[in-house]
């Protein structure tokens, strides 16, 4: 069951190898892959945290800031870059098994949009995001962006 403390393991420093499609919304869109760097920091004794990740690639930064709803037992996952400034919407769900998985309804390119993400992989020192979209209410999904994490080596 999904408690205050799943996102623990994502405190700290990270190093980010990123792979998203050129088109989120085509399967045939050719890939690119770019490094960033990400930082986690805990609020609410682990019930949330912020984290900010630099995307030199991109010409810009992104921050998420994850809440824990203690009556609901799920986490919203709220999404900003520094691009438009403002919050996307919330994603929302839970970790069963070492999985998180998290749903809304968001649009993209003017098309109505499930949009899902997944952390999977996690450990001290490594972890997975994945992004999808489904155009059809979530019966096929493509994924779009992934972000594999791991810890800066200590030097």
């Amino acid at each position: 069951m999904s408690g205050p403390h799943d996102f623990d393991f994502f405190h700290g420093e990270w190093e980010v190898r990123h792979r998203r499609r050129t088109d989120f919304l085509d399967p045939d869109s050719d890939w690119e892959e770019f490094p960033a760097t990400s930082r986690c920091l805990p609020l609410f004794e682990g019930a949330a945290n912020i984290d900010e990740i630099d995307m030199p690639h991109l010409g810009s930064k992104g921050l998420t800031l994850r809440l824990f709803d203690p009556e609901a037992r799920v986490w919203s996952l709220n999404w900003s870059s520094s691009r438009s400034g403002r919050l996307f919407p919330p994603v929302v769900g839970r970790f069963e098994g070492g999985r998180g998985e998290f749903h809304e309804d968001d649009t993209h390119d003017g098309e109505d949009v499930r949009v899902r993400f997944v952390w999977s992989g996690v450990s001290a020192t490594a972890a997975r995001w994945e992004q999808a979209f489904s155009l059809d209410g979530g019966q096929t999904w493509l994924t779009n962006w992934t972000m594999e994490f791991r810890r800066p080596a200590v030097t």
